[in-house]
């Protein structure tokens, strides 16, 4: 059962987890946000330099802009479209930074693993008995010294960025993968300030998706500038459609699209795509690298480093000795996964959240809400993240029989 007034776990302090707590604080209920990184929006700044497809005005939730101008803190508006920075500095930075969140933030906190004091996984399943067991988080701080909290809530907010998946077919890493892992890069580049690491030498960019878009245009412009920039592109699909949406809503988005559509009709002699290709093997040769394509038949090529930007899915080991019942196609919570399958096909602006039910696990009082719950499927908006965040808190207030204020 949750306590009175419930101890949260709040783990991220990325745009969902510091909703989260916003909420708790509505509540007068204690809280802590584990956050891995060095500061609130870790992972939104590793991606900093890339512009967002959305505007200020789908980004800042509404109890952000309610506790920042209560504050007398400037709240973005309007329908410029920020780059990861701008949303780090102008609004997760001063959120963090309210005097009602500031004392509960743990910077360089990482959450090594969950479960339930004095109970296994397989223990007290579907029973009250696990419901009064407190939540035992291990974590390991700077340094990397390790100790243990608990908590009666845990909302699971960490995201999916800096879990990438593999660069090989099927999902699994490609032969010599794993070895060569220090020559492969697998975040978004930002090339004009990198520009010594790629110009005039030769990528195999892996991946189709819009962060593998990005990187690509990048790419080109440098390589008009720059003799020797060459990129070669392996992309999965043999037809891949870039994610264009028709009559696009969103004009950064439709401006990427049309600048790769371009790319790949041969527009850039410095990029060379190669469809219905995947990475078979890559090895060290003379310090280069040599990788081997397949797309019907065997394809060798020799590059000076790989870029892989093939998604990513959030971290399961955390919660693997909890009783979560995932999807077995999209690693997500199932009763979520269940529920955006009629969904999954349509444009990230057209999700809605679905109700607390399918936010619920077996686990008690364990929740998995923003990007994360989405798990393989990409078509999450932070819209759908504060409606969870206010369906997960309305389900709490039921359950402690206490309202927000």
């Amino acid at each position: 059962m949750v306590a009175t007034r419930p101890r949260l776990a709040i783990v991220g302090a990325g745009p969902i987890g510091l909703d989260a707590a916003l909420a708790a604080t509505e509540r007068g209920w204690p809280f802590t946000i584990y956050e891995a990184g060095g500061g609130p929006g870790a992972s939104v700044r590793a991606w900093g330099h890339v512009r967002m497809f959305t505007p200020w005005s789908m980004n800042v939730s509404p109890r952000m802009r309610a506790r920042l101008g209560a504050a007398g803190t400037a709240v973005p508006s309007g329908e410029e479209c920020p780059r990861g920075h701008d949303l780090a500095e102008r609004l997760l930075g001063p959120v963090a930074d309210l005097a009602e969140l500031r004392a509960s933030l743990e910077v360089e906190t990482r959450v090594v693993g969950i479960g339930r004091h004095g109970l296994l996984k397989h223990e007290e399943i579907a029973t009250p008995a696990r419901a009064e067991r407190p939540f035992r988080l291990l974590l390991s701080g700077p340094g990397g010294r390790q100790r243990v909290a608990q908590a009666d809530v845990v909302i699971d907010c960490s995201g999916t960025y800096g879990h990438a998946n593999s660069t090989g077919d099927a999902g699994i890493p490609a032969v010599g993968e794993q070895q060569l892992e220090t020559r492969i890069r697998r975040t978004v580049p930002h090339v004009a300030a990198e520009e010594q690491h790629w110009a005039g030498r030769r990528t195999l960019l892996v991946g189709g998706g819009h962060s593998a878009q990005t990187a690509a245009a990048d790419l080109a412009a440098l390589g008009r500038r720059v003799p020797g920039t060459e990129v070669v592109w392996a992309v999965r699909a043999m037809e891949p459609t870039w994610g264009a949406v028709a009559d696009d809503p969103l004009p950064e988005r439709a401006a990427l699209v049309e600048q790769t559509q371009r790319l790949a009709g041969g527009d850039d002699p410095s990029v060379r795509l190669v469809t219905g290709a995947v990475v078979e093997s890559l090895a060290e040769r003379d310090g280069r690298l040599a990788v081997t394509l397949r797309n019907g038949s065997s394809e060798a090529v020799v590059v000076d480093q790989v870029l892989s930007l093939t998604g990513y899915v959030g971290d399961a080991e955390l919660y693997r000795q909890l009783q979560v019942h995932e999807c077995y196609a999209t690693a997500a919570p199932i009763n979520l996964s269940a529920a955006l399958l009629g969904a999954a096909a349509g444009d990230c602006l057209g999700q809605e959240s679905h109700g607390v039910d399918v936010l619920r696990n077996p686990e008690p009082n364990f929740f998995i809400l923003g990007s994360k719950s989405y798990g393989r499927n990409s078509q999450f908006l932070l819209g759908v993240g504060w409606d969870q965040v206010d369906e997960v808190f309305g389900a709490l207030d039921a359950e402690v029989g206490q309202g927000p204020g």
